[in-house]
């Protein structure tokens, strides 16, 4: 894949996970990146193993302020901003009637109102650069329903609507939309977090859990960080510049329905 030089890359959620992730895929290719998170300790940690082309801005992107005075410091910092990353996320996994009025907003905030001020912010930048990207992080679950985390699923179908429209929106000004919606990646925060759950409503070890996803899935493997993370890259590349509006499944199938695998002859 042909990563345009210099490119100016902003990542929420960018300390950890798949946000981390992306920002070694980036700095590799020769990207300075802003990582914007709200955790200070996972901040100094990622920017000590990036390297000097690697800065970090701890803000809530539930903070409308917040994001708009890191999206500005970057431009300062970076002279422009052309690629947006949208990482940060939260699940709650609750039955419905367990779940609190704050668990929804926490989700919900963060997941969707958190999207559309970075992609708020970060427009006009992006458009000046006449080469903008915006990745966002959605789910299987943005296409499907699952008990027990409805706000989470409510957040992630709408992320795929804000891309849709956003991708409209910004089509004239050759800025792409695009989001990938991976299922759980079990090495990362939130996939452990899945695992866990899993294990203790099934009364089975976590790696028994992995194993029996593993074999779920038409692939007949566990997806990794980098399986996402490609992807992630592969839209912000030269290749997919007529891509925009795309949702695209990373998930080993599993969107196809359970594929017994068939004995070799």
């Amino acid at each position: 894949m042909t990563i345009a030089t210099n490119r100016k890359v902003l990542i929420t959620g960018g300390a950890s996970g798949f946000g981390l992730d992306i920002a070694r895929e980036m700095i590799s290719a020769g990207a300075k990146v802003a990582l914007v998170d709200n955790s200070a300790p996972n901040l100094a940690l990622a920017v000590k193993e990036l390297g000097s082309n690697a800065i970090s801005i701890e803000a809530d992107v539930r903070n409308q302020a917040e994001l708009i005075a890191a999206v500005e410091r970057v431009n300062k910092e970076f002279k422009g901003l052309d690629t947006l990353v949208i990482s940060a996320g939260v699940i709650h996994i609750k039955p419905m009637n367990e779940v609190s009025e704050a668990d929804w907003d926490l989700t919900l905030d963060v997941n969707l109102k958190g999207a559309f001020f970075a992609i708020q912010a970060a427009s006009k930048y992006l458009i000046d650069s006449g080469r903008g990207r915006i990745v966002a992080i959605s789910s299987d679950a943005g296409k499907r329903g699952y008990a027990q985390v409805q706000a989470y699923c409510a957040s992630k179908f709408g992320l795929i609507g804000l891309i849709e429209s956003s991708a409209i929106e910004l089509a004239p000004s050759q800025v792409t939309v695009n989001c990938v919606c991976p299922v759980g990646v079990p090495t990362t925060g939130m996939g452990q977090q899945v695992a866990n759950w899993k294990s203790q409503a099934g009364n089975l070890t976590v790696e028994q859990v992995k194993s029996a996803a593993a074999a779920a899935f038409p692939l007949g493997r566990n997806p990794t960080e980098a399986d996402v993370t490609k992807t992630i890259t592969f839209f912000i590349s030269d290749e997919a510049a007529f891509l925009t509006g795309c949702a695209l499944d990373v998930d080993g199938g599993a969107h196809l329905g359970y594929m017994p695998a068939v004995a070799k002859s």
